[in-house]
């Protein structure tokens, strides 16, 4: 049986039914599902949140992979009908919530992977867009941030994301349009970190679900993974020295790690490293 096939038949569906999770062989995969386009709602990112907690407490889990449900979607953005039914004040609290599960996902020292099966839009790509890596089947859709023929903003990360991604003036430009186009394109615009060609979902998901596996341990040691993820994340947008301390305390951490003594025993002795992820 493969992973995949492991994961899906041990998946959890969350407590409000918009996420499964599973997690097996170091790799915890997230499946955001909300037929037919698997569009984000309150429940789906407190499920989200659930989802991302669980994982960071899991001393066992490495690597997060975020997918959708079918072939058609990754997740086609905001449920529009339900955004139509609340009240502005819950539509606030809502994007308020959403920021806080994006932070809490990008700042969690586990490498996330967003396998992009299908149509990425509107918050779809906010989601994809708060992952470290962003892999895109090949043909299988669009991405694009067009909340603009909605008459708002991309709210839940995308202003910010998509600037520091491509660049202010593309940024708005390609929000302002409202603009979707390929995973191409989005390869170009770096958007996406490459794409791989596979005939159907499953196919493309056990792609994903091996590479994700080649960051843990044994393979990788997991915790330096992390640690560089969260070194990134949380000290890009600081100032040089002050980024430069945090990379020095994360560094510090990893010193004391039982894999920094099997990496550099294993360099020394001239051996492969068998990292046990701690």
């Amino acid at each position: 049986m493969s992973l995949r096939d492991e994961l899906r038949a041990s998946a959890e569906a969350l407590p409000n039914g918009k996420v499964s999770y599973a997690a097996k062989d170091g790799v915890a995969l997230l499946t955001l599902t909300n037929p037919p386009a698997n569009g984000y709602s309150y429940e789906m990112m407190r499920d989200i949140d659930e989802a991302v907690l669980r994982a960071r407490f899991d001393d066992s889990v490495f690597v997060v992979v975020i997918a959708g449900e079918g072939e058609k979607f990754f997740c086609a953005g905001a449920d529009i009908s339900m955004l139509d039914s609340v009240t502005p004040s819950f539509k606030y609290a809502f994007c308020l919530h959403a920021n806080e599960t994006m932070l809490r996902l990008e700042h969690t020292p586990k490498l996330v992977i967003a396998a992009l099966g299908g149509h990425c839009v509107g918050g779809g790509l906010e989601i994809a867009m708060s992952c470290d890596l962003r892999y895109a089947r090949r043909g299988s859709g669009k991405c694009g941030l067009p909340e603009v023929a909605l008459g708002v903003l991309p709210g839940t990360g995308g202003t910010q994301r998509l600037a520091r991604a491509v660049g202010a003036s593309r940024a708005i430009e390609l929000m302002a349009d409202g603009a979707t186009f390929d995973y191409d394109r989005a390869e170009a615009l770096g958007l996406v970190n490459g794409q791989i060609d596979a005939e159907s979902d499953d196919a493309f998901l056990d792609v994903i679900l091996e590479r994700a596996v080649s960051y843990c341990p044994p393979h990788k040691a997991g915790m330096s993974v992390g640690l560089i993820k969260r070194s990134v994340q949380s000290g890009v947008d600081l100032p040089l020295e002050s980024g430069l301390a945090l990379e020095r305390e994360l560094q510090q951490r990893l010193f004391t790690s039982a894999d920094a003594k099997e990496g550099i025993a294993a360099f020394v002795e001239k051996r492969q490293a068998d990292f046990q992820g701690r």
